[in-house]
């Protein structure tokens, strides 16, 4: 009996769902320099908004990745950071760094020949035929 290795319920599957969310791999290099505030997280990634932050540092949280620490201080103080699991992540995070570094100008490439060739492939509203329409007194 052979198994497909990309089931739903498969470990395989797990990684690749935990990767392909952009904030979850950015929040975990982030956090790889330590312990760190939600604003201060905010301010290093720019482009996030505070709710999608809240959203993906409690599914880290869920996933065991990153831990939240709160502080019984006067302001109350929380900081993340990641947990022993969310640093085995850095590696493969690093390596799909690396191999966007190396490639990233080919994909580009390839992505701007794609929409060139889709562009010049749309037939424009003008030089659609202008047959007139069928008759309901004919063949139809």
């Amino acid at each position: 009996m052979t198994t497909d290795a990309y089931l739903a319920d498969c470990r395989a599957r797990l990684a690749f769902d935990l990767l392909s969310n952009t904030w979850n791999a950015v929040l975990i290099w982030v956090l790889r320099s330590g312990p760190q505030r939600p604003g201060e997280l905010r301010e290093r990634i720019g482009g996030i908004s505070p709710k999608v932050l809240t959203e993906t540092l409690r599914r880290l949280e869920f996933n065991g990745l990153v831990a939240r620490n709160a502080y019984a201080e006067a302001p109350p103080r929380v900081e993340y950071e990641l947990t022993a699991l969310g640093r085995t992540l850095l590696g493969p995070i690093d390596a799909f760094g690396a191999w966007a570094f190396e490639y990233g100008d080919e994909v580009m490439a390839a992505q701007e020949r794609n929409e060139h060739a889709a562009a010049s492939h749309e037939p424009s509203r003008t030089s659609r035929s202008s047959h007139p329409p069928l008759s309901s007194s004919g063949a139809e």
